[in-house]
């Protein structure tokens, strides 16, 4: 099994799927953030905060581990996937339970009462040219996020390493023409997007951590924080 390498969030070690979650256990800046949050911010009330994986359903190599705060409504996280992830041309969304034909989620509905009692759900970004995502819940603790926001970005993907289609070598840019036409990943290295023949679609563009990559008006993600 591929394990997609990954980049935790507090102290910039690499990590990969199956190693994440026992690392963000250990991780000394982690723990310190979540000390410093709990010194901060007594309450009577701990919330749910539920440790949540994200996945690009047909492209493995992204992914992003969350944490959610149980009080949060899935309109957060829809929010948060398309700023990450996803938005382009402000195109509707949803979540269901595994895909089309099965029950959507209202986006009133809290993070706690969802995952609570489903373990995986699925969202989906542009109802034409759909980007799928899995979120499965890893785990669950009381407490708060260690940002003020409902969200709290633990581990992103790295930027999967992809070579160009004329030479093999490292590729930065992506030809949207080869992608829609072609049917193929159009990756170019800096020498072969200068005279690359194809233009019906613009200039290549260039590579960014996302699974919308290629996809409609997809340019990159927002700055952080998200």
């Amino acid at each position: 099994m591929r394990r997609y390498p990954g980049l935790c969030q507090y102290c910039g070690a690499e990590v990969t799927r199956p190693t994440a979650a026992a690392h963000l256990r250990a991780c000394r800046e982690r723990k310190a953030a979540l000390k410093g949050k709990t010194s901060r911010r007594q309450s009577v009330y701990e919330p749910d905060v539920y440790y949540i994986r994200a996945e690009a359903t047909y492209w493995p190599e992204f992914w992003l581990d969350l944490e959610v705060s149980g009080v949060a409504p899935l309109q957060d996280l829809d929010d948060y996937l398309r700023a990450i992830w996803l938005e382009c041309c402000g195109h509707m969304s949803a979540f269901t339970l595994g895909g089309w034909g099965t029950p959507q989620l209202a986006k009133e509905a809290f993070v706690a009462d969802v995952f609570r009692h489903k373990a995986k759900i699925m969202h989906v970004y542009d109802f034409g040219t759909e980007s799928w995502t899995t979120l499965k819940r890893i785990s669950v603790r009381k407490g708060q996020t260690t940002t003020r926001r409902p969200i709290s970005l633990m581990v992103r993907n790295r930027l999967p390493e992809v070579v160009c289609l004329e030479c093999g070598a490292p590729a930065g840019w992506l030809c949207v023409e080869c992608v829609i036409e072609e049917d193929r990943m159009g990756f170019l290295c800096a020498k072969h997007r200068k005279n690359h023949p194809h233009d019906n679609y613009g200039a290549p563009l260039k590579v960014v951590n996302s699974p919308r990559l290629g996809l409609c008006g997809y340019t990159g993600p927002a700055k952080p924080p998200y």
